[in-house]
Parts: C-alpha cells; sequence; structure tokens
C-alpha cells in the first residue's frame, strides 16, 4: 500500500475546507512565465467583464510581476490582444513599501512605469497604498484608510470587495505580500495590517492580511527562480503559514502556482 504525501494530506484538508487543490502551471524560464501569466490575465480580466461589467486586480511587485506588466502593456498595444477595458479595471496593491511617493522601492511606481501609464485607466478606479509622505501618521493609519476603502468599494457587510485575480510574489523564505514568517502579521486577523522590522529592507511597510488575500476568487503565485524551489516546494508539501506564509495564500475559487523550471525544481516528479 502506498504511503500519503504531504501534499495528498494538503489536498484532503482543503477538499474538506471547500477550498480547491492548487494548480501548478511550469513554464521554461522566467520570460516564458511572464509572457504566460501575462496573456491568462488578460483573458481573465476580460472574462471577469463579460460577466460583472468590471474587473479588480491585485497587482504585485518584483522582478516577475513587474516583467507580467510589462508584457499585459505590450498586449493591450496590439488590436487583437485589446480585450480588456482598462476604464473598468480596479487595480489594488499586495503590499507597499512605507516610502515617499516617488521611491523607486514603491510598487506603485514599478506598476505605473510597467504598464498603468500605457492604458487607458479611470485614476478614480486605482487604489494605491498611502506613501510615507501622504499625510498619514503611521503606517497603522494608513493600514486602516486602506482597509476603508477596500470596505467602501465592498458589497454591504463585506471587508474586501470581489478581487477577480490576486497576484503574489514569493521571497526565497516563503514570504508573500509583506507577510514574513513567524512575524506578527503571519497571525493577524484585519484584512489590512502595518508591518514593522521586516528581515528584508526597507523594514517598514503596510500589506494586505491574509483575510483579504483569501477573499480574492483566484489567487496567483508568480515564482521565478531556483532559490526560490525549497519554499515552493515546502508551501506545496504542507507547511503552515505562520511558518511559510505562502502556503495560507488561497483563493476562494483557485490558487495557481506559476512557476518556471528553477522554482519548480525540488517539487516531486509525477
Amino acid at each position: 500500500m502506498s504511503q500519503e504525501s504531504p501534499g495528498d494530506q494538503v489536498d484532503e484538508a482543503l477538499a474538506a475546507a471547500g477550498l480547491p487543490t492548487p494548480d501548478v502551471v511550469v513554464e521554461p524560464d522566467a520570460d516564458a512565465l511572464a509572457r504566460s501569466v501575462a496573456s491568462a490575465l488578460v483573458a481573465r480580466l476580460a472574462a471577469a467583464q463579460a460577466v460583472h461589467g468590471t474587473a479588480s486586480v491585485v497587482l504585485t511587485g518584483g522582478g516577475i510581476g513587474t516583467a507580467v506588466l510589462q508584457r499585459v502593456a505590450a498586449l493591450a498595444a496590439e488590436p487583437e490582444h485589446a480585450v480588456v477595458d482598462w476604464t473598468a479595471v480596479h487595480v489594488w496593491w499586495g503590499d507597499e513599501r512605507w516610502v515617499p511617493v516617488d521611491h523607486p522601492d514603491r510598487n506603485e511606481l514599478g506598476a505605473q512605469q510597467a504598464l498603468l501609464d500605457h492604458v487607458t485607466i479611470d485614476p478614480e478606479k486605482v487604489h494605491p497604498m498611502p506613501s510615507s509622505d501622504a499625510g498619514h501618521s503611521s503606517p497603522e493609519d494608513a493600514a486602516a484608510w486602506y482597509a476603508e476603502q477596500l470596505a467602501a468599494v465592498a458589497d454591504d457587510g463585506r471587508a474586501v470587495p470581489r478581487i477577480d485575480v490576486l497576484m503574489l510574489g514569493m521571497g526565497p523564505e516563503g514570504h508573500v505580500a509583506s507577510i514574513f514568517p513567524d512575524s506578527p502579521a503571519a497571525t493577524d486577523e484585519r484584512p489590512v495590517v502595518a508591518v514593522r522590522n521586516c528581515p528584508k529592507p526597507p523594514p517598514t511597510r503596510v500589506s494586505l492580511g491574509f483575510s483579504a488575500i483569501t477573499a480574492a476568487e483566484e489567487v496567483w503565485l508568480l515564482v521565478s527562480g531556483e532559490g526560490k524551489a525549497e519554499a515552493v516546494a515546502r508551501a506545496l508539501g504542507g507547511a503552515a503559514p505562520v511558518d511559510l506564509p505562502a502556503a495560507g495564500a488561497r483563493g476562494r475559487q483557485a490558487t495557481r502556482w506559476l512557476l518556471d523550471t528553477g522554482a519548480a525544481s525540488r517539487l516531486p516528479r509525477s
């Protein structure tokens, strides 16, 4: 009789909780991964607009996240791929560094340069997290304000609006957004949290919490590079979210791990 793997046990636990088993897609390299994710994102947003009239996406920073946005901008410039009405897309962020608005570490700035400056978008539907020079007294105040913005767009009684796709990068130790292993944010139940003393600079940030992340329809984890392969294998093998936060990033309808061959190199061979 064959013995169950930890991954099998995780799949059973997710099924018992009514959550979908994660999908795993592996592309040959980071460039192919960025192209594939960009095409999938355009298709998913267009599908959401066909059903709801609008679409909503949470953006991530980092190398692969920025590469995806650059690819999306390129697709938007091609008539045969211009299937998304960007004026009807709500744009949110998964986390942000507590730095001035024009600081190069801002995820907002990277997204503007990679995508938002290249599409026709309604400024009222772009929802950046506050910067340190935006008039908020502290990252805690900024987190509370962002939670209010989410709730204001949500249906009555909900803390988070419908989010069609929430994209996340992952660090080599398994952090997602700005939720690091064994940090207070890993057990904080608020939809948006202030994060201090991050092990990765800059140390102060604002981040979506797990309650907001897991409210999304689909969560996509974009991971590139062999240096993250161990964390990918642990997350898909059943690690506890407090120890490896990426393991707790799950969507209501789908969870997709979108990897290149380096990031997938420690997964079991099927």
